[in-house]
């Protein structure tokens, strides 16, 4: 008798173990998925401000940039109505860009995107082509991804902050007397 009952206690355990991994694998599966979906949702908007920026489409750039939006350039940095203003006025015309590489990872309700790219503009009337590292942070809020930030940094910026690292860390690697 007491052999069936230790047999009847490993079989509902074992039903039991089994129903919490079959639980833990759904549970993760819908997580995952929900992540990958918000990254491409994130990537196709991302794709989508860039041809907004080509065909200087404020209207739409409006509406994707939050209000407490922040724009980092070569030229300087500055909010939503500033990047609006250079975006229609042509002041920089970013006629194309040409992404090559993306790497995004979601914290919760925040996107971070890192875009490398060559950029083709229009500045003072010159054509120039620039290889950059972009990051945007989008944020969701009331069920509408907002572009919170977008930095542009040049390769050779990327090069130099390298180099600093290395350096800084080497100088952490130095013995201390």
């Amino acid at each position: 008798m007491s052999i069936a009952i230790c047999f009847t206690f490993l079989k509902i355990y074992t039903m039991k173990k089994g129903l919490f991994l079959f639980a833990v694998i759904v549970l993760t599966s819908h997580w995952l998925s929900a992540q990958s979906s918000a990254e491409e949702e994130v990537r196709r908007l991302s794709a989508a401000k860039w041809q907004w920026m080509a065909d200087k489409n404020t209207d739409s750039l409006n509406l994707l940039f939050d209000e407490k939006s922040m724009f980092v350039h070569m030229g300087g940095s500055w909010g939503k109505t500033q990047e609006l203003k250079v975006i229609k006025e042509g002041t920089i015309w970013y006629k194309k860009a040409e992404v090559y590489s993306v790497i995004i990872n979601q914290i919760g309700n925040t996107v971070i995107l890192l875009n490398e790219l060559d950029l083709t503009a229009v500045v003072g009337g010159n054509d120039v082509i620039n290889p950059f590292m972009v990051t945007e942070v989008y944020v969701k809020e009331n069920g509408q991804w907002k572009l919170a930030r977008d930095k542009m940094i040049t390769e050779q910026y990327k090069k130099a902050l390298d180099e600093n690292q290395k350096k800084l860390d080497s100088m952490s690697n130095v013995a201390k007397p």
